[in-house]
């Protein structure tokens, strides 16, 4: 501005190279936004294998957790523990296949899931507190499938 004369409705404006249009100075924020969501459901996916793990090796060592324990869902439950974290490795190597990693292990919770279900509800020795963590599990995978299937999306 001449003689020092300042513009007010440009005090505190972050500068953006003015030879970009707006759509694409935008658009450079979005490859960092897309890796740190990436990288928060990777991590999701490898805390939540880990947590699996955990848990199930205390059950399997004796830990007594308060209800009827269906082993075979149980020994399922550690494997799984594996493959997530597996899952989230190969998420965070290659985009595309940690997409189809997680489809995968919703797919195969959800079938445990229904089984386990319809055990539960013909009196089987299935705890109410497995079908509640099944459930969890399941909506945990979908979620990641469905955040993976986006960012891989955006990021095409």
């Amino acid at each position: 501005m001449p003689g020092g004369a300042t513009n007010a409705s440009a005090v505190g404006r972050v500068s953006i190279d003015s030879s970009l249009p707006a759509a694409e100075a935008v658009g450079m924020l979005r490859p960092r936004s897309m890796r740190i969501l990436r990288l928060a459901l990777v991590f999701v996916a490898l805390f939540f294998g880990l947590a699996t793990l955990v848990a199930g090796a205390r059950v399997l060592v004796g830990s007594d957790p308060g209800y009827v324990v269906f082993e075979p869902l149980l020994v399922y439950n550690v494997a799984m523990g594996f493959t997530y974290i597996a899952a989230g490795i190969v998420a965070w190597r290659s985009l595309g296949w940690g997409k189809r990693a997680a489809l995968a292990i919703f797919v195969l919770n959800l079938a445990v899931l229904a089984a386990i279900a319809w055990l539960y509800s013909n009196g089987g020795a299935v705890a109410v507190e497995s079908v509640r963590a099944m459930i969890l599990r399941t909506a945990v995978w979908l979620a990641l499938f469905l955040g993976f299937a986006w960012v891989h999306r955006r990021s095409q």
